[in-house]
């Protein structure tokens, strides 16, 4: 039987989904070759069943480290477009005439936008790789219509969000997660996971842990963390809270803290730079989820059936908190500011 191979431009910092996904495709008649940036690239022992080609990013040493994941993931998007579409023209060049080994589509996350150009150029179909929720896709496909009407109301999308999509886009789509409940977690994360997080949870009581995480994109300014630092403080309550460097805009990691804030707790807070979310998530120990609402975040929080306080700051997250707290009531949203009462 003939085979194809399938092309996909990595994800970036978000890796997981890519490559849970390429787990449920039938690898029986199915070659998958991954093209990925130097930036973050896999461990391809860890997928033996893949073939992988490293694509040059362009990346100078301050823009590989920058923070601003946004800003980042918009200049991939423009240097990566020439070392892609050569790298994908010679896999297709590299075709026998007996179609054996011909490159069947191109997959690639949404974020990679430039690859439909790059597919366009080069007659190949390509499939997209949506990771956020349907209801998202929904306002977001709605945005250049509202534009037209000089409006955005974004709380106007319908409950049945996935019947709404197959109405208004006649076309096959496939509504495959949550990935992380099907396939291990990727070994792929930006940063190192701090397995403290686990041993430390195991000495809480049962359902008492705030776990505190806001992921790898939002920032904070510092009356926010210590506003945050406070709230959880006065809560009484254990906690596990995920600060990774950069987090708090114009800092390291902790300078912002309170002073003597770590001594006062005694041992009722633990702070990771990351934490094992998954794992974190599934343990008995927590209780409640402090969280951004990126979609990833609040799917897993929902599958272990933690309830969250949702504090959302852009993009899907505002729908996805909206979604949580109004329509499956499974959290409270923090929507005014942050102080002390």
């Amino acid at each position: 039987m003939a085979t194809g191979s399938i092309s996909t431009a990595f994800t970036g910092p978000h890796q997981p989904n890519a490559l849970a996904c390429k787990h449920s495709l039938p690898q029986s008649w199915l070659s998958i070759t991954i093209i990925h940036t130097n930036f973050n690239s896999p461990n391809s022992s860890n997928y033996p069943h893949f073939s992988f080609r490293s694509i040059p990013d362009g990346l100078s040493e301050t823009e590989a480290s920058t923070t601003d994941l946004i800003a980042f993931s918009m200049l991939l998007n423009v240097k990566c477009v020439v070392p892609f579409q050569d790298c994908l023209a010679e896999l297709l060049g590299g075709g026998d005439d007996d179609d054996d080994d011909d490159v069947a589509c191109l997959i690639t996350d949404a974020v990679w936008y430039f690859t439909q150009a790059v597919a366009d150029s080069l007659k190949l179909p390509r499939i997209v790789l949506r990771t956020n929720n349907v209801c998202s896709f929904n306002a977001f496909a709605a945005i250049p219509l509202l534009y037209e009407k000089g409006c955005l109301p974004m709380q106007e999308l319908e409950e049945l969000a996935l019947t709404n999509l197959k109405q208004q886009f006649p076309i096959p789509n496939f509504p495959i997660g949550p990935f992380h409940k099907y396939f291990p977690a990727s070994s792929s994360s930006l940063l190192a996971q701090d397995q403290t997080s686990i041993s430390w949870l195991d000495k809480q009581p049962p359902k008492s842990v705030i776990y505190v995480s806001f992921g790898s994109l939002v920032g904070v300014n510092a009356t926010e963390f210590q506003e945050i630092a406070w709230g959880l403080a006065n809560s009484k309550l254990p906690f596990l809270w995920v600060v990774r460097p950069g987090l708090v805009r114009g800092t390291e990691w902790l300078e912002p803290l309170p002073k003597n804030f770590l001594e006062m707790l005694n041992g009722r807070g633990h702070i990771v730079k990351w934490a094992p979310q998954q794992e974190v998530l599934a343990h008995s120990y927590v209780g409640a989820f402090w969280t951004h609402n990126g979609w990833n975040s609040t799917l897993e929080s929902i599958c272990e059936g933690v309830p969250m306080i949702c504090q959302p700051c852009f993009g899907d997250q505002l729908v996805n908190a909206r979604y949580v707290c109004d329509v499956w009531r499974f959290g409270l949203h923090l929507e005014k500011k942050l102080e002390r009462g």
